[in-house]
């Protein structure tokens, strides 16, 4: 990806930040003149005397189709002593479609108001900690959630335009409201219109989404464990990743009162989103990707390299694309499943956060935008920092499937196969990446698995891969499922079982003042680990059915070969020295992708398969890592190997167990 022309953007706008940090910290007297400009703020302001109101923002959109605007409920906490001195302050943002449905964060919580209706609880701790320090914190319920009008749309123009018509309104260009249907206008005088949005699964996807509008005023984002493109959510080129599409999320997240109004959004939802996987245009209307290049906003991105809900596809796309944009940007990628880095890395996290934040909205020059721009968790709490990411030496690098000595077991390396050979295997539907990778020395029909020898150094694959596939079907369905699997002991968060690589614990901590309302005490978590044989660290699937077309499926013919390229999830993991890297093939992923309507034997056409892995170092590190390498230690090549648990079956709520 093109890191060059990043720098003289990053370079252009960290002057701007301190040429206005300069300014927003200029003391006022001469007594002063020599004071050091602030670089963090401080919890100056009374939580408990804090401003609570709500305000209902116009959208300009009729998604309930009434015959009048929909407005969307905004619930807002802001210090009270800047607004008695008349200075303006910046707003952090979540704009969730969950304060009343099924709440925020690992213990659920959901809004709560008192007997006029006002805001109590704010879920989650970013009022606690922020607003004391200067920063209204602002919740917005999405269109037909809550106490909003409209429908949910699941990712579509409603949903987008509920928190960007409050990015409008923040910055004087929109109409608020005092009250649902009144006409008493509400104006937001109280703030610079300078706004960070911040949110977990869903409510990260809605922060995407704004940003890809280029709306004016949103400074900055962060995204966490967020969605990109909601067809990648439901569908992986043609394969369904779920029994049912967004009709479902609405129908799950949208209050009683909306169920009733929103039938024909939900006859759109399943009018729009068939079964077949077919690209329609109600996908490419959700899909930000396309955009990225009318962000305004940096983007601090976080995602688990497990998280089987919004997998890391949709951050690598994402991050792929703003980087070709010269986009302001940081990431952190954890070892975890579908969990917020406030549970798996808490008093880093809000610090790092807490300064982003002061950088991007209040102007101070703390130096974040020159520091490392990712973290990577190497170990469960063992973290590593790259000053770009992926690295600037890394190299896509092509790596070949080769025959072995025993069917289905192979190599992989640099060497095409030679023409014609190849691997067979036919689908079981009640086979996982797990059943695969633990057989992977051991012939077995619904596999194919390609492995290096033991590496004699360290190999480090850092972004996101493709594996390219030529094979012939026996029916006229197939799905096709790839994966990268680290062969070597280790020990890893246990992301597959439950609080997919969390164990939360009874003890709190605070993070801030709290009310009786309110509190800002939390659970603690530690690591949830397992001891492993094998390490899956990537994965795709693909319908073989949209070989000629990423955007419709068709029937195969039987007999004949076909050539599709799988997109595997973004990760950066290390293959230490003593392990195999191992490419496997296969059929469907069970509770990951739904099975075809057949069950096809394929023919795997070696010669005409490959991998594109983003090798640190690219092709001579990979030589250098497989060139004279040991003898793998003596083991019992028929003892399955010890991998994580079997994956639960996921319901499609970007949110999961710990929203």
């Amino acid at each position: 990806m093109p890191i060059g022309a990043r720098v003289t953007r990053l370079t252009y706008r960290s002057l701007v930040v301190a040429a206005a940090a300069a300014l927003m910290t200029m003391p006022l007297s001469p007594a002063g003149a020599h004071n050091a400009p602030a670089r963090e703020s401080r919890p100056v302001h009374s939580y408990q005397n804090a401003i609570r109101e709500s305000v209902w923002v116009d959208t300009r959109l009729d998604g309930d189709g009434d015959g009048r605007t929909d407005r969307v409920a905004v619930d807002i906490i802001r210090p009270r002593e800047p607004d008695r001195s008349g200075r303006k302050i910046p707003v952090i943002m979540d704009a969730s479609p969950y304060y009343a449905c099924c709440g925020r964060g690992n213990e659920s919580q959901r809004k709560t108001y008192d007997a006029n209706g006002d805001p109590v609880q704010f879920p989650l701790y970013y009022d606690n900690y922020f607003v004391p320090r200067g920063y209204g914190f602002v919740a917005v319920d999405l269109a037909g959630t809550n106490r909003s009008d409209g429908c949910v749309d699941v990712g579509g123009r409603s949903d987008v335009q509920s928190a960007k018509a409050v990015v409008d309104w923040l910055n004087g260009r929109g109409r608020g409201y005092t009250t649902r249907t009144g006409t008493e206008r509400a104006r937001a005088h109280w703030t610079d219109g300078r706004t960070g949005m911040i949110g977990k699964s869903y409510d990260g996807t809605i922060a995407n989404g704004v940003a890809a509008t280029g709306v004016e005023g949103l400074e900055t984002i962060v995204p966490i464990g967020a969605i990109s493109s909601w067809y990648d959510y439901y569908f992986a080129k043609g394969a369904p990743l779920y029994d049912s599409g967004p009709e479902w999320l609405s129908d799950y997240v949208e209050s009683p009162g909306a169920r009733a109004r929103c039938q024909a959004v939900q006859q759109r939802l399943i009018d729009g989103a068939p079964r077949t996987g077919d690209l329609t245009a109600l996908w490419s209307e959700r899909d930000h990707v396309p955009d990225a290049g009318k962000v305004r906003a940096s983007v601090f991105a976080v995602h688990g390299m497990q998280d089987l809900n919004v997998r890391s596809k949709h951050f690598g796309q994402w991050w792929d694309a703003l980087a070709a944009e010269g986009v302001e940007r940081k990431v952190w990628l954890s070892q975890a499943g579908h969990v917020d880095p406030f549970d798996f890395r808490r008093a880093e996290w809000v610090k790092t956060l807490h300064r982003w934040f002061d950088h991007y909205l209040l102007g101070y020059d703390n130096g974040i935008e020159r520091e490392p721009m990712a973290d990577i968790e190497r170990a469960p709490d063992r973290w590593s920092t790259d000053r770009v990411w992926p690295p600037r030496s890394t190299d896509a690098t092509v790596l070949r499937p080769g025959q072995g000595t025993a069917p289905g077991v192979g190599t992989l390396s640099l060497t095409p196969a030679r023409p014609g050979t190849a691997e067979t295997f036919t689908d079981d539907r009640e086979r996982d990446e797990t059943d695969w990778a633990a057989a992977i020395d051991r012939t077995t029909p619904e596999k194919a698995g390609f492995l290096t020898a033991p590496l004699n150094r360290d190999l480090r694959l850092s972004g996101s891969s493709t594996v390219r596939i030529t094979a012939t079907p026996t029916t006229t369905s197939a799905h096709l499922s790839a994966v990268l699997v680290d062969l070597g002991p280790d020990t890893i968060r246990d992301y597959a079982a439950s609080g997919e690589g969390i164990t939360t614990l009874p003890e709190r901590t605070c993070w801030g003042p709290g009310t009786a309302g309110d509190s800002s005490c939390f659970k603690e978590t530690r690591a949830r680990t397992k001891a492993v044989d094998y390490t899956i660290f990537s994965r795709g699937w693909a319908d073989l059915g949209n070989h000629a077309s990423a955007a419709t499926g068709r029937p195969l013919t039987p007999g004949k070969p076909h050539t599709i390229t799988l997109d595997l999830h973004a990760s950066d993991h290390v293959v230490p020295a003593g392990h195999r890297l191992a490419l496997i093939v296969a059929g469907t992923d069970r509770y990951l992708i739904d099975p075809p309507a057949s069950t096809p034997t394929l023919r795997l056409d070696l010669a005409r398969t490959s991998a594109r892995l983003p090798v640190v170092g690219g092709a001579p590190a990979f030589v250098r890592a497989t060139a004279g390498a040991p003898v793998p230690p003596g083991r019992d090549a028929s003892r399955p190997l010890d991998g994580v648990a079997e994956p639960r079956e996921i319901r499609p709520v970007p949110g999961g167990d710990s929203r």
